[in-house]
């Protein structure tokens, strides 16, 4: 194992380590890599978000004033209360080739490559920036990246590309659906069940909400196509509903979430229109949980082709998974997916990345440092 790859190892159990679980204050992982590098010599800025116990990070290598390339990952990870851990997920637990632990494939394999190539990459002569771009909230809807782009400006020329190493089996990705989420609340009056006209049902109310919600999950599925992904249409569905308290109670409150995925070019809040217009019409109250566009970098782009020379596979057009690169694209900075791990394992149980995956991602990075002297 060479000395980056073994660097990158020890770096992934530090932040393993971290219980970076979304939604939660960030402050001790965000020290741990604004620490690191300082230790390289090399400046972060933390960008405090509006939360207030959350913040993004970014920093460069070289001159800030031409542009150059973002490197993209995210910090938090979801909750690992699944039963099927066989270890505490927040200890990175090798097994054979295997690394394992919550945050070890999504993402916090990028984020330890990436640190681990500072020193190599703080050494070269950089005629083209590398940024380092670390977010919070990614597993929320993408919360974080926004307030990180909002500042770029003031903190580099805008960049030529951005790389977001979110799980891909190092294929660089092309496109990607957007996404958008919104929680329903009907509100009715509680009772007992054997008097229902001195009550007001929240469920019944909610109900024809839902009903619109199932109407357009069928329509769209004849709607605007788009053969690189699965399914090659938008899609929609509820995906959470709770209420009442027992069988003999009327309910007083009723909420639902909704999700829509939308294939590029199409709004993925608009999608969500007809089911928000029936709730409106019916006094429900609307809450928009999250809501980001989708991917589509042209095939012909030159970060297209750069990332298939730095990855040394040919793109894959289109994932079904949303990431921040939309919102990098939205921001004017041309985005693509590359980052080591399958999708497939994330957010179960004995998450993993190998170590040949942590070794090919400092190489890849490796090879973006050697391009960006060029």
């Amino acid at each position: 194992m060479d000395s980056q790859t073994q660097t990158a190892e020890t770096l992934l159990a530090r932040l393993v380590g971290f219980d970076s679980v979304v939604g939660r204050p960030n402050a001790p992982i965000i020290g741990f890599v604004q620490n690191w590098l300082a230790g390289h010599g090399v400046r972060a800025h933390v960008l405090q978000g509006p939360e207030g116990d959350r913040a993004n990070l970014f920093a460069t290598i070289g001159p800030a004033d031409r542009p150059g390339y973002v490197l993209s990952g995210h910090l938090d990870v979801v909750p690992a209360t699944e039963p099927g851990w066989q270890g505490d997920p927040f200890t990175l637990r090798p097994d054979g080739e295997r690394l394992i632990g919550r945050g070890a494939c999504d993402m916090k394999g990028f984020v330890a490559a990436m640190l681990a190539m500072v020193p190599e990459l703080a050494a070269m002569d950089l005629g083209a920036p590398i940024h380092l771009a670390l977010s919070y909230d990614e597993e929320a809807g993408c919360r974080g990246v926004p307030h990180l782009l909002a500042a770029l400006p003031d903190l580099c020329a805008r960049p030529l590309g951005a790389i977001i190493g979110e799980p891909s089996n190092l294929t660089p990705v092309l496109a990607h659906k957007g996404k958008a989420a919104i929680r329903l609340t009907a509100r009715g009056v509680p009772g007992h069940s054997s008097r229902p006209d001195l009550g007001a049902n929240a469920i019944h109310a909610l109900v024809p909400a839902l009903a619109a919600a199932v109407a357009q999950a069928s329509a769209l599925e004849t709607g605007p196509q788009d053969a690189r992904f699965a399914p090659p249409f938008s899609s929609l569905q509820v995906g959470t509903v709770a209420g009442g308290q027992a069988l003999n109670i009327i309910p007083d409150t009723a909420c639902a979430e909704i999700e829509t995925r939308a294939i590029a070019g199409v709004d993925p809040l608009s999608l969500l229109e007809p089911v928000r217009a029936v709730a409106r019409a019916a006094g429900i109250e609307l809450h928009e949980l999250s809501h980001y566009p989708a991917l589509a970098l042209d095939p012909d782009h030159p970060l297209a082709a750069l990332a298939q020379d730095l990855a040394g596979r040919a793109p894959l057009g289109a994932v079904s998974f949303g990431t921040e690169a939309g919102l990098y694209q939205q921001a004017g900075i041309p985005a693509v997916i590359c980052g080591p791990g399958d999708i497939g394992r994330a957010h179960k149980p004995e998450e993993y990345l190998t170590r040949g995956e942590l070794a090919e991602t400092c190489a890849m990075i490796g090879r973006l440092g050697t391009r960006a002297c060029a």
